[in-house]
């Protein structure tokens, strides 16, 4: 592959050495030869200072956003933001796969993870090939691996979506994060159908947005920059205004459990709680059909996130409404409210709650099928705001009727520290937790306290088969740590 046909697009031909590239990085480590070093800023190295151990290495072409000391026969190519110029020059090495395909990007605080994995599973139902790439990892046909962000580098993201490609995939949905539009990770990619599932206080803090006005500005950016010629709305959220200047999408499509007027209404939405597990029923209203609906997920902003699906499903792929419920009521996603039913009536419910907000609408959820307690094991991720811990502490004092502090991927912090500062939002009232600081041992004592009609939520891992100690990744199973501690006891174990 010349250099021109990698670096044409950006850059005048007539600066670049022809030389034969194979590599983009941005890892001076990884560079030779044959090399385009992209230098990046980020929170721990500055790519620019490692500029010349790429050069030692033999890379002899680079992309920076200042002037680099290097020898003379060194050609550093100026830009102003090279995240994005990584992107976009991933995209040209990979030959634009995302043009190839019909790509679906979900954005917002809350459902993203659980509409693409419906929208994927409705489409996939139907005989579209479709592929996933978020929180719970890269999926598509027999291939399933995990990434180490919900939306991965433009590296791995671009390499993904040609091999996605050129295994037959149609369709890809992708859960877009703040830190990937704000990092440029999704520059370059074409996107079909672009989708907003809501927007509260979250990911800021130091290591994240500086304020909840850049948050929302960063979001914004999936419907402004990207062309998309189809957008999905959840009208009820107060956000979706502001999200849609600016937006010049042909086809907008709305979905709503409050007016009447969206194009995809759910109406009478209520609980089921049976021996099997927890469930949602409620009944969809779109192009003059009424169909009752059936869901293995709990809580009025699962529906939510059901309707976004289907209106994408339905309004977009053209997936007839009842092919598109009937896939949906036989899905179960794994991390989100995932239910273990026990003989004597309790039930452990797994899910990624982590923040203030999706604890809040895990708990109020699960409070309406009338649990005899409800039992709250959770933590905070180490090395972030404060304020999550704060909020989560607060939810979980006022809903929860005990709960169990314990750790949640505490990195480098103290983890006594994260739960002292969780503790504190419980106020004077500390009969109402207790603090096990060792995860497995919190959920060890939990599942020995459970009495019928008990209720457990493991808040905060979800689908995630890790913990952060330090600068390790653990290996950590909640369910099979459950499984373990119910082997001990037959009288616990799950039908």
């Amino acid at each position: 592959m010349k250099s021109y046909l990698l670096l044409g697009r950006l850059f005048p031909f007539e600066h670049i050495p022809d030389l034969e590239i194979t590599t983009l990085t941005d890892h001076s480590e990884k560079t030779d030869a044959e090399s385009v070093f992209v230098c990046i800023r980020g929170q721990r190295f500055d790519g620019h200072t490692l500029a010349p151990r790429a050069y030692e290495r033999g890379c002899r072409i680079f992309v920076a956003e200042e002037p680099l000391h290097l020898p003379s026969d060194a050609c550093v190519l100026l830009t102003n933001n090279s995240r994005k110029t990584l992107s976009e020059l991933a995209c040209t090495l990979w030959g634009d796969p995302s043009s190839k395909m019909h790509v679906i990007g979900i954005t917002g605080t809350k459902g993203k993870t659980t509409t693409a994995t419906m929208l994927a599973h409705i489409l996939n139902s139907v005989g579209i090939p479709t592929g996933y790439i978020g929180t719970n990892g890269i999926c598509y046909g027999s291939v399933e691996r995990t990434t180490a962000n919900t939306t991965p580098d433009p590296l791995t993201l671009q390499q993904t979506l040609y091999d996605m490609h050129r295994s037959g995939i149609r369709a890809v949905v992708m859960e877009v994060s703040s830190q990937g539009l704000m990092q440029s990770r999704v520059a370059g990619v074409q996107f079909g159908t672009v989708l907003f599932t809501n927007l509260y206080l979250d990911h800021v803090g130091t290591a994240e947005h500086p304020t909840f006005e850049h948050y929302r500005a960063t979001k914004h950016t999936l419907f402004t920059d990207f062309a998309s010629p189809n957008a999905v709305w959840n009208i009820d959220d107060p956000a979706t205004p502001m999200m849609r200047l600016g937006c010049t999408a042909l086809r907008n499509l709305t979905i709503s459990g409050k007016e009447k007027r969206a194009d995809y209404l759910a109406q009478n939405m209520r609980p089921l709680r049976d021996e099997s597990g927890l469930y949602s029923l409620f009944r969809l209203i779109a192009e003059d059909k009424e169909i009752e609906c059936r869901l293995r997920l709990l809580g009025e902003h699962n529906v939510y996130n059901a309707l976004l699906a289907v209106a994408v499903a339905n309004g977009v792929f053209q997936v007839p409404l009842h092919m598109a419920i009937d896939a949906l009521e036989k899905l179960a996603i794994r991390g989100r409210a995932e239910c273990i039913p026990l003989p004597s009536g309790a039930l452990c419910v797994i899910d990624y709650a982590h923040n203030g907000e999706s604890l809040r609408h895990l708990l109020s959820s699960l409070r309406v099928y009338q649990p005899s307690r409800l039992i709250c094991l959770f933590g905070s991720v180490g090395e972030r705001t404060q304020l999550r811990r704060r909020e989560l502490g607060e939810v979980a004092a006022e809903l929860a009727d005990l709960s169990i502090l314990t750790s949640d991927n505490p990195g480098t912090e103290d983890p006594m520290q994260i739960i002292d500062e969780i503790a504190a939002a419980f106020g004077n009232n500390r009969k109402a937790y207790i603090k096990i600081p060792d995860r497995s041992d919190a959920i060890r004592c939990a599942i020995s306290m459970l009495r019928a009609d008990d209720i457990l939520v493991l808040a905060g891992k979800g689908h995630e088969e890790y913990q952060l100690i330090g600068r390790e990744k653990l290996p950590f199973s909640e369910k099979e740590i459950i499984r373990d501690i119910l082997e001990g006891d037959p009288i616990l174990l799950p039908k």
